[in-house]
């Protein structure tokens, strides 16, 4: 019987503390309506994108397809952060099938990722921030890697069985809706 008493009075007094603060909830705002911070997320998506292709397409000419694997692994981070730190923002890239679960979409994005959205989308967040997630469609580059299994070739299955032993990363034809960009821009 004490053990009950002992239940109920904290039951009782849990349910008279405040809850914890909550963050503002990210609401989804028009494309035209995002300006000055659209632009910016729209330099930094262009700018990660760009450097990150020029550079995948530098390994496969200088080491073959299979180098691209390290370049998304080891290269592909770092320049996220050396754009984030030149712009002024966060980046990253994610999927609805990760190959890194490093690369899994902010609590912001996470609903977006899930319903796979196939345009650019925005969301304004605390304290006057912007997010947007922009999708990346597979081009001829990126079926190499992220292609059918069956059609990779040996050097590229065995490098991504090495490195990303839990790959759900392939099956993607040119064309297909393959991740995003997510880039987050702070306030005003």
């Amino acid at each position: 019987m004490p053990r009950t008493v002992l239940l109920v009075a904290l039951a009782a007094l849990l349910a008279g503390c405040p809850d914890a603060p909550r963050p503002a909830p990210w609401r989804e705002v028009p494309e035209a309506a995002a300006g000055a911070q659209r632009e910016r997320a729209l330099a930094a998506r262009d700018a990660l994108a760009g450097r990150l292709m020029a550079r995948l397409s530098q390994a496969i000419a200088d080491g073959g397809p299979a180098a691209a694997v390290s370049v998304c692994q080891v290269e592909a981070p770092a320049i996220a952060r050396q754009v984030a730190a030149e712009q002024g923002v966060a980046v990253g890239r994610t999927s609805f099938r990760l190959r890194n679960q490093l690369n899994a979409p902010p609590a912001w994005a996470a609903p977006l990722v899930e319903g796979r959205v196939a345009e650019p989308t925005y969301v304004t967040g605390p304290g006057g921030a912007l997010g947007a997630l922009l999708p990346l469609r597979t081009q001829a580059l990126c079926v190499t890697c992220h292609g059918p299994p069956e059609r990779l070739s040996d050097d590229v299955r065995q490098a991504l069985a090495a490195t990303y032993p839990d790959d759900a990363a392939t099956g993607f034809a040119e064309g297909d809706l393959r991740g995003w960009v997510w880039v987050e821009v702070p306030g005003p």
